[in-house]
């Protein structure tokens, strides 16, 4: 009997530990498991009751999806104004290689944290600036000099930062591929991704498909996970040199929305293209009035991003300052920081090229040819 009572109460604690598994007492949490699916700038919260799992956007961006479906963007006010002096956040040290300098610098991505990588175009690198830090940079890929070996980079033009798999993704636009480079601090080398591209620039969209500029083949392309070949989603007509709609001529940087659009920076036709998905031409977004300094007109686009309300953000390059479109008038910009001149003031630039917002509003500009990263904070209104 004392066999069969030992027996007996064993066999009651596992009904009882898989009651409470199914009903969810022990369960362990499916907001654990990769943010339970939400958007990296999503916060997931699960019904102890049902199981239900809410993504609710963080502070600083709307929800531009649905209910069923949350993707977090940026959330700008429409009124919003920039103080015209930037602060310098990384280089600013004159064109170098030490840890305090950059060279020609191209693309960035800011995460939640404020931190920065950065595209150290002519040194070969990809660099990192922590928020509480803006005296010196780190290495974080790259950086042993120019080459294609592995643990090498040439003339990076563009990077992001694949939050799930902690990496970063990089444009090794000398090199013709798509490299990525592991974040984790032992790591040494990257690992070939996508190969014969002439990436410029790159995008990532919620579900993690990679889309990729190619400024030789005057297209972009979406790219699966695991897939080397990728499905044109803009341009692939040629060089667009007639400003057809369905061509592109040296498209550089991208941004693409929570529909799956993408926006191009057009840079040899001087506008910005929205390829809707599925398209087969696009639809011009921001500028096509030829190139030329006046609010209509861009002169070789660079960097962009698009808000929550389809306003178009665009570094007008070769007129050293940045454009406001909003889709109520694509045709007619206002200029948002430079615009004073091409020079090393405060609100000042020479030749800008990436360009981001942090969950604040602030604006990020990659002063290229002042080998600086300029920040800009909004203007308090009372």
């Amino acid at each position: 009997m004392a066999l069969y009572g030992r027996l007996l109460y064993a066999w009651l604690l596992v009904l009882v530990f898989s009651l409470q598994a199914f009903r969810g007492g022990f369960a362990h949490s499916c907001c654990s498991d990769n943010n339970g699916g939400c958007d990296p700038n999503a916060l997931c919260s699960e019904d102890p009751n049902t199981g239900a799992m809410t993504c609710t956007c963080n502070v600083g961006y709307a929800n531009t999806g649905s209910d069923d479906n949350v993707v977090c963007t940026v959330n700008i006010p429409a009124d919003a104004e920039w103080e015209s002096n930037g602060m310098t956040i990384a280089g600013g040290n004159g064109k170098g290689n030490a840890a305090n300098q950059l060279f020609w610098p191209g693309g960035l991505f800011v995460d939640d944290n404020q931190t920065v990588v950065i595209a150290d175009f002519g040194n070969h690198r990809i660099m990192q600036w922590k928020h509480c830090d803006r005296r010196s940079g780190k290495v974080v890929a790259g950086g042993n000099g120019q080459g294609i070996g592995l643990h090498q980079l040439n003339l990076p033009t563009d990077v992001l930062i694949d939050t799930k798999t902690n990496s970063l993704i990089i444009c090794d636009w000398g090199n013709r591929r798509v490299v990525r480079w592991s974040r984790h601090r032992d790591n040494t080398q990257g690992e070939v991704l996508i190969s014969n591209t002439q990436c410029w620039g790159l995008a990532m969209d919620e579900q993690r498909n990679l889309y990729v500029s190619d400024i030789g083949k005057h297209e972009v392309r979406r790219y699966r996970l695991g897939e080397q070949t990728g499905t044109v989603v803009a341009g692939g007509n040629g060089c667009g040199c007639g400003n057809a709609l369905n061509q592109l001529s040296n498209p550089t940087y991208l941004f693409v929305d929570r529909e799956h659009s993408v926006y191009v920076s057009d840079k040899n036709n001087h506008r910005v293209m929205k390829w809707k998905k599925g398209a087969t031409q696009g639809i011009l977004a921001a500028a096509g009035k030829g190139f030329g300094c006046s609010p209509t007109q861009l002169n070789s686009p660079q960097g962009l991003f698009v808000d929550a309300s389809g306003t178009v953000y665009v570094v007008d390059s070769a007129n050293h300052r940045v454009m406001r479109f909003t889709k109520r008038d694509t045709t007619q910009g206002t200029v948002v920081v430079g615009g004073n001149g091409a020079g090393a003031l405060a609100n000042q630039l020479i030749t800008p090229f990436g360009l981001t917002f942090d969950q604040n509003g602030k604006l990020y500009v990659v002063d290229n040819n002042n080998h600086r990263i300029q920040r800009y904070s909004l203007q308090e209104h009372c």
